[in-house]
């Protein structure tokens, strides 16, 4: 694993992760795992260093919705053929063992639904060396300003687009979020007499549904990035910019000048991370 040494202080890489379940409808039902996204990122640059999806076939199929109730697109015909949990367990285990383990609302949902998982199988589930829950941090350092701090609301307020549901699309959307809310951070803090409290006037944010997505036609995609380009018959749908803060308008660009002086944007922003520890 390049850059990273077991045991050094600061190396261990962060795996933001994320999984689509089965809703329970009524008392006695369980949640099943219906799908599996993780990527990889270097602490120190937050570039995505590793991707990995799969689709999961539970054991009660039967709880899976004939068309899917959450615009996600996971239906019971979509995950018949998909690899049992057991059969990707291996892989799900040494992406989330040993990591800090990244995502939103994590702590209360998927990371209890991957140790439900991992005890099914008769399994001790991976162990993280540390959490970082979005949902908790950004309620705190950036409060309420984009509504309920769901992610859909979040990605809304930032213009990202809208959440698609589907595990792979919602870790780097939860990246891109952590992302702008740092730099609207850094922002306020080199001119707070200007800019902190100006996001108590923003409109109310809404949230809208969207139709599901079409049948996958693979059940499981991984990649370790190289310094080789991919193969020329590769082709993925990346919705989010990797490795970069997103846009930042002229008026931001000309506001950080002015608070810090003739010092390069992108030098500045690199620093604005550090206001979401």
């Amino acid at each position: 694993m390049e850059g990273f040494i077991p045991g050094q202080e600061g190396s261990a890489e962060i795996v933001f992760f994320d999984i689509e379940t089965t809703v329970p409808n009524r008392a006695g039902q369980r949640f099943w795992v219906l799908e599996f996204g993780a990527i990889v990122v270097c602490p120190r640059n937050l570039v995505e260093l590793e991707s990995y999806s799969t689709l999961i076939k539970p054991k009660d199929l039967s709880a899976v919705a004939l068309r899917s109730g959450r615009c996600d697109g996971i239906t019971r015909d979509t995950v018949a053929n998909a690899p049992r949990f057991e059969q990707v367990a291996d892989k799900i285990f040494n992406l989330l063992n040993g990591r800090i383990w990244a995502g939103h609302n994590i702590q209360r949902f998927d990371c209890v639904r991957i140790k439900e998982a991992f005890a099914d199988i008769g399994r001790p589930p991976p162990v993280p060396v540390g959490i970082i829950d979005s949902l908790g941090v950004l309620s705190d350092k950036f409060g309420k300003r984009a509504g309920n701090m769901k992610m859909a609301s979040l990605a809304n307020y930032f213009g990202l687009g809208q959440q698609k549901h589907r595990s792979l699309d919602d870790v780097r959307m939860n990246l891109e979020v952590l992302k702008h809310c740092a730099t609207v951070l850094f922002l306020e803090s080199s001119l707070p007499s200007i800019l902190n409290g100006s996001w108590q006037s923003s409109p109310t944010i809404t949230t809208r549904s969207r139709s599901g997505a079409g049948k996958s036609t693979c059940w499981e995609e991984t990649r370790r990035k190289s310094s080789s380009p991919p193969s020329v018959g590769y082709q993925r749908s990346v919705p989010y910019t990797r490795g970069s803060l997103g846009k930042v308008t002229e008026r931001m660009k000309n506001l950080l000048c002015k608070a810090q002086g003739s010092q390069p944007v992108n030098n500045l922003l690199k620093h604005s991370h550090s206001l979401l520890r």
